[in-house]
């Protein structure tokens, strides 16, 4: 197939080995299913209760059963033909003769969700009905196990609420009756939670009437189906957390100034998010229902004869897992560091590496390897403690501990000794807060900050010192070698320059616009399309594709692996479908439950956020399509997103927001990043020379495109300046060109710009 052949025509030849469309094929229907289940986190089985087996009796409550939410609303929205719902799910399972399953309620909560549905309401953001008491003892005299199924839906451009009495991160009024009234009715009760997100778990983390509690997350198209996997034994569980379950809203540190403005948001709780907070500030363990890499299985493992050494510049731990139960599982196996707390502070323990196994057998041993720069465990400087804009090993003992949470762990024998502080990369301050008053200390405590004015100039990029070809010249000769890039940028206008420097008009069956679009020199309209779950097309192109699990469910699995094989499906969809771009995927750190777009984010540690992503963009771009890693940086709340200021220190955006973008660009290089719509100290994420320039091409080495989120408010020619190459989904071209006019941007400030562009569409097939 000629180059850019499926970026120009449309329709295109189906991808499938027979012939066949592969978007929203059984394969990766069946790949959905599976990563679902390996994301689901069991976090209670008290006497076993689950796995139901043998045929067992169970009445299934909680309209979540029929209004199951298979991903979050917005660009993270998949149009799919058919969604597999809980009670659908194990229905297949009765039918397998592995459950029984009490028919008496499903027509009562199809009835009403179906009249709520009729009525505008979302799936997941209906009222859970008040159950007949009729209902109910005929349920009761059926069995005597309940399965109570709770679920939640959240969206781009609005956050979650966190007031007992909103019934959103907590119980509703009319979901705490009904759990009420099953608690009255049955002897063994167990719950599914269908959400993106946390939620209150103090309820059933702490009612001894209620045995089970399985985590399955929003699980994409077959969610329905993978629940019904785990809760009847077909998968044993295997997901941990990669988030902390605290007792209480109010108990995450950030809880207090999330909601302070809609203009601002100030990060006083600094590096201490998440298990760095609840592991490290006295008092604060207490606070805790599940704790960060947590996670329950159908059987029990043995993490033995654990071994750390020094190898080079790496730290190399291995151990030994051991299936000690009846049943065939998989472990993931963690390595936590602490460093001494020294002059900076440290968080008690830090995630450094994982690994999952494989399948084990009853009996059966493995052994697993991990290693990780000893730089990793670097503290940032950003006040001039010991070397002011300098990551540090500070002076003394560093441990390592090894197990399956970051509370349940054995400590290795070895130790990593400095003598001295160590200066292990030397920066300058970029992008460092000026309205930042405070910030938390390891003890909990806050200390004073300075205010820093950002005085970083900006340094003109070079003369592209080419001439232009002698005859026109097309894109497809500077991929074929006859004529330079360089050559090729210098014979276009500035018109044509600043023409190509944002969004393109929609073409197939796309709906996120374009980018290139220059037939006059052979540059095609490459498309882009969302998002974090699935290939997103808009519902009135009748074209339907797959839902995967949502991004925090996929983190659950603790496996790059199945994360990598989710990426390359899902660019396969992408690229039958002659797009070009996906734009995924979301790495915003869970800083705290409630916003809106966590179910499109990875986890509250940026180690995993980093890799996970990683993993994604690699199968992505295996398939010559390109991945955009976003929202870049800082974009932890919905409301007023597009002028919200996000206050941090610079430690804290090095170590905890920026680190997931650093590792996932050192280790897949994605093809494109997208700013984010949100300031960040005081100057728009797309406009931040400080963070597109200096930070991330000058520090880490991006060698990629990086465009805009969608109708941000910023001013093109700004972005352009600080390196941000396109503006999507549409631009201003008059105010460009009467920039170049005024001399605010020169013709070598777009022909950078378009360079990378080019750049990143010669790399699409």
């Amino acid at each position: 197939m000629k180059k850019w052949a499926r970026l120009r025509y449309s329709p295109c030849m189906p991808m499938g080995s027979d012939g066949r469309r592969i978007t929203g094929c059984g394969a990766h229907r069946q790949l959905s299913r599976e990563a679902a289940a390996e994301g689901m986190v069991l976090l209670k089985n008290n006497g076993g209760l689950l796995p139901f087996k043998d045929g067992r009796r169970i009445a299934v409550f909680g309209k979540a059963q029929y209004d199951y939410v298979k991903g979050g609303g917005g660009s993270g929205d998949v149009i799919v033909d058919h969604v597999t719902n809980i009670y659908d799910g194990l229905k297949i399972k009765e039918s397998e003769g592995k459950i029984g399953v009490y028919d008496g309620l499903i027509d009562f909560y199809k009835a009403e969700i179906d009249k709520q549905y009729a009525e505008g309401k979302l799936p997941g953001m209906t009222t859970e009905p008040k159950i007949p008491e009729e209902l109910l003892s005929k349920a009761a005299s059926y069995t005597d196990t309940a399965l109570i199924t709770i679920c939640r839906y959240s969206g781009e451009d609005w956050d979650r609420k966190g007031d007992p009495q909103d019934g959103d991160f907590y119980l509703s009024a009319e979901e705490e009756e009904m759990i009420a009234d099953v608690l009255g009715k049955f002897k063994n009760i167990a719950v599914v939670i269908n959400a993106g997100a946390q939620t209150d778990s103090e309820w059933f983390h702490s009612d001894d009437r209620i045995s089970a509690a399985l985590l399955a997350w929003q699980g994409g198209m077959e969610g329905g189906l993978a629940t019904a996997d785990v809760l009847c034994g077909d998968v044993t569980p295997s997901g941990k957390l990669v988030d902390t379950f605290a007792k209480r809203f109010v108990d995450y540190p950030s809880s207090e100034s999330f909601a302070e403005s809609d203009d601002y948001v100030k990060y006083y709780e600094d590096i201490y998010v998440g298990y760095r907070y609840f592991e490290t500030v006295p008092g604060a363990a207490e606070k805790v229902n599940y704790p960060f890499g947590f996670g329950l299985s159908y059987t029990t493992f043995d993490i033995s004869d654990v071994k750390a050494e020094l190898d080079g510049d790496n730290i190399r731990v291995c151990a030994s897992v051991t299936n000690t139960g009846n049943t065939d599982g998989k472990e993931t196996v963690q390595v936590y560091y602490s460093a001494p707390q020294g002059v900076l502070g440290k968080p008690s323990r830090e995630l450094a590496s994982f690994k999952k196994t494989d399948t084990l057998k009853p009996g059966e041993t493995r052994k697993v390897y991990m290693s990780f720069p000893v730089s990793l465990m670097a503290s940032y400087d950003d006040t001039g403690k010991i070397q002011m804009s300098a990551y540090i090993l500070e002076k003394g003992r560093y441990s390592f501990h090894v197990g399956n949470s970051v509370r349940n762990t054995v400590k290795a024998d070895f130790e990593y000794v400095l003598d001295e502080n160590t200066v292990t990369e030397q920066l300058t301050q970029q992008s460092a807060p000026s309205k930042l008053e405070k910030r938390m200390r390891a003890d909990g405590t806050f200390e004073e900050m300075p205010s820093y004015k950002n005085n970083t100039e900006r340094i003109a990029p070079a003369p592209i010192n080419a001439e232009p070809p002698k005859e026109a010249a097309a894109l497809i000769d500077v991929y074929e070698g006859k004529v330079s890039l360089d050559s090729f940028i210098k014979q276009l206008s500035d018109d044509e320059l600043a023409g190509i420097l944002y969004g393109q008009p929609n073409t197939g069956v796309a709906n996120t616009s374009g980018m290139g679009n220059l037939e006059k020199y052979g540059i095609p309209n490459v498309m882009t399309a969302d998002g974090p779950a699935g290939f997103r097309t808009a519902p009135s192109v009748d074209v339907t594709t797959t839902a995967f699990p949502c991004a925090t469910a996929l983190a659950c699995t603790w496996n790059p692996d199945t994360v990598y094989k989710i990426g390359a499906a899902g660019a396969a969809e992408v690229k039958e479908n002659n797009i070009g771009i996906w734009l995924t995927p979301a790495m915003n750190i869970h800083r705290n439950p409630l916003c809106g777009r966590n179910f499109e984010y990875f986890s509250e540690d940026p180690i995993i956020a980093g890799k996970m992503a990683a993993a994604k963009v690699r199968g992505i771009q295996s398939l010559h399509i390109a991945a955009s890693a976003k929202h870049f940086c800082a974009n932890n709340k919905e409301v007023n997103r597009y002028e919200s200021d996000s206050i941090v220190s610079e430690r804290a955006l090095r170590e905890i927001y920026l680190k997931g973008f650093e590792i996932c660009v050192k280790e897949a290089q994605p093809w494109t990043i997208m700013s984010s719509y949100n300031i960040v100290n005081g100057t728009r994420a797309s406009e931040n020379y400080d963070l597109l320039t200096n930070v991330l091409r000058n520090e880490w080495g991006f060698e990629g495109m990086i465009t805009t989120d969608w109708w941000n408010h910023a001013e093109e020619y700004k972005e352009h300046l600080a390196g941000n190459d396109i503006k999507m989904p549409v631009g201003d071209h008059e105010s460009v060109m009467a920039a170049l006019k005024d001399g605010k941007i020169t013709r070598t400030d777009l022909e950078v710009c378009a360079k990378r562009l080019l750049q990143m569409i010669m790399k699409l097939d």
